[in-house]
Formats: C-alpha cells, structure tokens, sequence
C-alpha cells in the first residue's frame, strides 16, 4: 500500500527529511541480526547514517548479546552502545584480557573464562538520548527517559525518568510512577499512523488525561477528515 503523506512520514526512508542527510531512520540501515530497532526511531549526525553503527562498540555476534530499540527514539549525534564484548574479567590481579591475542596466552587459562556478560542492552519507546551519552552494557532503559548530553548510563533507568552524569543518575521524573504506567498502558507508540496524527495534540502538548481520553474514543483521522 502505498504511502499517505497525511500521516508523517515514510518510515521505510532512510532520510526522512529533505535535504538533510544526516538525520536518518536507523531501522532502514543494514543492520546486523543482533540489533533491532523500531519504526521512526532516528539518528542525528552530520558524519552520516553509518556513524550509528560505528558507535555501537565491543559488539561480537559469538557473545549474542543484543542491541534492542524501541520506536520513536531520538538519538543524537555521537551516543554510544557499549556492548559485553568491551568487558574484562576482574577475578584476578589482572584486568588485561590475555586469551583474545591467541598463541600461547590461550592454553594459559581454563576453558571457561569469566568474561562478564551483562545481557542484553535494551532501550524503550520515545527516548530521547542527548549528545554524546554512552550507554553501558546490559542496562534497560524505561520508555519515556531523557538522557543527558554526555551522561554514563551505567544502571537501569525507570520509565519517563531524567538521567544526567556520570554515572548517570536521575535528575527528576517527568511523570509519576502511577502516570508512567498510565501512558505505558495507552503505548501510543503502537497506534497506526492516522491515529497518531490525529492524537498528536494531545501526544506532543497534552497531559496523560488527554491522551487516554483519545485512546478511549478511538478516534480516526480518517473518517474525520475524508
């Protein structure tokens, strides 16, 4: 089905503005299996769409860890994923990681080698990252958060939470915990697109109330608007 411009636009782009090749739909670059990223999430870097890749950091596919974005997310120029394969043992009076340079550094340890593996690293939906934040690796990242220029996200953060620092620690919640699973809840993010444009005054300029009010009457652009 082809595209309706009436209702944002084409999430299958990779540049979705005009003219300014630096903002890019990350989900339309050619991205390994171990990273997923959703619809209208975007990259913002004037080094080109390809420098988000370069900044997802230590990533080696025989760890399996992934890299999971949500929908809707602005990633600012130079934010950095730092993946498991950036961790170094720490069981010993050594952190330097022998066993990676082969020869006879490998036969030197057990077969079972306690390189720290944090899991997956996990963002939500509607996140916003500022420039130059680096995120650590295994860490969730609630729908909703904001996070600070330059800040270390080095532990989870809540949904709809401010973060800033480093290490990175919460600033102030943009909703409470109760209107946090509220818009959880109403996950417009999921909505079909002529949903979300006719429920954008209340998406971009309401509150919570306003926007489970849309939610509930399940209003359509369409059908108001031929």
């Amino acid at each position: 089905m082809p595209h309706d411009p009436r209702f944002g636009p084409d999430p299958d782009l990779l540049h979705p503005l005009s003219g300014h090749r630096r903002v890019t739909f990350v989900k339309n670059l050619a991205l390994p299996d171990t990273v997923s990223v959703g619809a209208y999430t975007y990259y913002d870097d004037p080094a080109g769409p390809n420098a988000f890749l370069d900044n997802i950091l230590y990533h080696f596919p025989f760890l399996g860890d992934r890299l999971v974005i949500g929908r809707f997310c602005a990633i600012a120029a130079g934010t950095r994923f730092l993946m498991n394969g950036g961790n170094h043992r720490m069981s010993g009076p050594s952190t330097y990681p022998f066993p990676i340079f082969g020869g006879g550094w490998t036969g030197c340890f057990p077969g079972e080698l306690d390189f720290p593996n944090r899991g997956d690293t996990v963002v939500g939906n509607d996140v916003w990252f500022g420039m130059g934040a680096t995120v650590m690796p295994g860490v969730t990242i609630g729908d909703g958060a904001v996070i600070g220029t330059l800040a270390v996200v080095a532990q989870d953060v809540p949904p709809y939470a401010i973060v800033a620092g480093n290490p990175a620690r919460i600033v102030r919640r943009r909703l409470s915990e109760t209107e946090a699973a509220r818009m959880q809840a109403i996950a417009w993010w999921d909505w079909e697109p002529e949903r979300i444009t006719h429920a954008l005054p209340a998406i971009s300029g309401g509150d919570v109330d306003a926007l489970e009010a849309v939610a509930r009457t399940g209003s359509n652009w369409v059908a108001s608007h031929g």
